[in-house]
């Protein structure tokens, strides 16, 4: 995309300032970054819960920015650790996307640590990414955690986004990012050229139904349980899909059963 293509297109979601901004961010975007599917993201009509691997820092920038640009401007509210909402500067640029703070995690610093809110987070990122998605919002997560330098596997994806999206019913649209160079001694970039696929959107209303509705007679731990291992099943179909995208190998799976087995997946067998 060329420099001056990131002045011109229409952004009706959002406010003129917070267009300028994002125009702003787009022209590292038109330089780094090279994307193929956009038109997932521009053919959405309704919410979705964007999922991606994660590599390095710049990517979480560049990445979403691309993705909102393409989208008209329509915001992607990503879950994102608490102390980046504490950092000076940053937390402008975080908040600006409206994200979903999650404060499991402490920080290794003292001063941002003593600032850690003691009595937020009473409701689970599930329950607030449901919410968000209930409101027409869409929604972004790195279902592996944090970031991942290994140049060939991703790690296993948290159940969190099979969560997600079996007790939303929302579709999931894959999306890989490519940050690796080098053939015979391949390592993620720190900063360079960014490839990014997006994939179809994922559907998985039977499975859904399930989740939503199971063990009407149940206890309470054994209906837990039970929608543990779908959202299990449902978080390896889509690190599966970003597999393919991403140039990645993911070795996990998961059946209905809970049967676990490890092994090399390379092309994404998700239903669409």
């Amino acid at each position: 995309m060329k420099v001056t293509t990131v002045l011109q297109g229409r952004l009706p979601f959002l406010k003129p300032l917070e267009a300028f901004v994002l125009r702003l961010f787009m022209i590292p975007v038109s330089l780094l970054v090279r994307a193929s599917g956009l038109e997932h993201v521009r053919d959405t009509k309704g919410p979705v819960v964007f999922a991606f691997n994660h590599n390095n820092s710049i990517e979480t920038l560049l990445v979403p920015a691309c993705l909102v640009y393409h989208g008209g401007g329509k915001k992607i509210s990503f879950i994102v650790d608490w102390m980046f909402g504490k950092i000076p500067l940053l937390d402008r640029l975080f908040n600006f996307m409206d994200p979903i703070y999650v404060y499991h995690k402490r920080s290794p610093l003292a001063i941002l640590e003593s600032r850690r809110p003691k009595t937020a987070g009473k409701d689970d990122a599930v329950s607030l990414c449901c919410q968000k998605l209930e409101q027409g919002r869409h929604i972004g997560i790195f279902p592996e955690g944090k970031r991942n330098r290994d140049p060939e596997r991703l790690l296993r994806a948290k159940p969190g986004i099979g969560h997600i999206a079996l007790r939303s019913g929302m579709p999931v649209i894959p999306v890989g990012i490519d940050c690796v160079s080098g053939e015979k001694k391949k390592k993620v970039r720190v900063l360079g050229r960014i490839r990014l696929a997006i994939g179809k959107p994922l559907q998985f209303d039977a499975l859904s139904e399930a989740y939503r509705h199971f063990g009407t007679n149940a206890s309470a731990m054994h209906v837990n349980r039970e929608r543990h291992k779908l959202a299990r099943e449902v978080a390896d179909r889509i690190m599966t899909a970003i597999a393919s995208l991403s140039g990645k190998e993911y070795r996990y799976s998961s059946t209905r059963r809970g049967n676990n087995t490890n092994h090399t997946i390379k092309e994404a067998t998700c239903p669409v």
